[in-house]
């Protein structure tokens, strides 16, 4: 008999189940920084495959998982921030893949770029063991095996996800309704056969983490930048402004989101100046001194190459 999703795991008091059908189940999390949607497939009896797409600045998990399992997280869009317990932080990014027991799951995550789109391929052990074994005899799968594999620290393993699996992920993303069900079956195997294959010191990478004291700091840092958008600093002014050694800013501020400092807020002011050419009747050449732009024809440049359009044509 099938185990339901509740008898497996303890998704929290603050996740709600919004829908439910024959093949899915959609979960909904709220919060006052925004909220997430999690729609869950059953692929094997034991095993499901979930699409995850959060829009929301933190929230506080209370998952905890009431049997054996093991989950499978790629990370399509967003990034999610971890903090342990010893004070320090670690990040999800863009194309990595983690795997992990989840026993330690409840605790706050944030989504440093106030959103995440992925997929979890959830593995409930003993369940899954014994449909695999069932379904698929002669298939050399041992979930046991991966499980122990896997399960030997409280820190989740994170790697890049190199070609061979990141077409299985994408392929993911894309598939036709119309041959969904089997198409997780068919690359839920090819995943676990991979994993069964993979050598964990050949994927471990050395993923770096930072210090609360960093990441609150520069935290600070994208806060003031953003704030004073129209106004340019300097690397070295921002360091010495915040009292954080030069080098450990960067590489932080590069952990948390992604990116340089410099490349974030040219981003970030394209995007607001885009906003402010939809919602306001002011001219180009205003809307680009208020981002930082007192040379139309750079802002020009730079509002193309981000946004793929020009400013003018981006107003019409």
């Amino acid at each position: 008999m099938d185990l339901s999703l509740e008898q497996r795991v303890f998704y929290g008091e603050n996740i709600s189940k919004i829908k439910r059908n024959e093949d899915c189940a959609v979960y909904k999390m709220k919060d006052k920084t925004g909220e997430g949607t999690m729609s869950c497939y059953s692929v094997f009896p034991g095993i499901d495959l979930l699409y995850n797409d959060f829009h929301m600045q933190s929230c506080f998990s209370e998952f905890q998982p009431k049997v054996e399992m093991i989950a499978i997280d790629h990370c399509m869009e967003g990034r999610i921030e971890w903090e342990f317990e010893n004070g320090t932080y670690m990040y999800l990014q863009k194309g990595d893949m983690q795997i992990d027991n989840k026993e330690n799951h409840n605790n706050r995550y944030g989504f440093p770029l106030n959103r995440y789109q992925g997929i979890t391929v959830a593995i409930y052990i003993e369940e899954a063991a014994k449909s695999l074994s069932v379904l698929f005899d002669g298939i050399s799968i041992d979930i046991f095996e991966l499980h122990n594999k896997f399960s030997l620290s409280k820190m989740p393993l994170i790697m890049r996800a190199d070609n061979s699996v990141q077409h299985i992920f994408t392929q993911l993303y894309t598939v036709s309704h119309r041959i969904r069900k089997d198409y997780y079956k068919i690359k839920v195997l090819e995943l676990l056969l991979f994993l069964s294959a993979v050598d964990i010191p050949k994927i471990s990478e050395g993923r770096p983490y930072f210090q609360r004291k960093h990441v609150e700091t520069v935290k600070e840092i994208e806060k003031y930048i953003t704030k004073h958008k129209e106004n340019h600093f300097t690397l070295e002014e921002l360091s010495c402004q915040f009292e954080i050694p030069l080098t450990t800013m960067k590489n932080c501020f590069k952990g948390i989101y992604g990116t340089s400092i410099y490349a974030y807020i040219r981003s970030h002011r394209i995007q607001t100046a885009a906003a402010m050419l939809h919602q306001s009747n002011e001219n180009i050449t205003t809307i680009a001194g208020r981002v930082g732009y007192n040379n139309p024809s750079k802002f020009a440049a730079a509002f193309k190459e981000i946004m793929g359009i020009s400013p003018s044509k981006y107003k019409k």
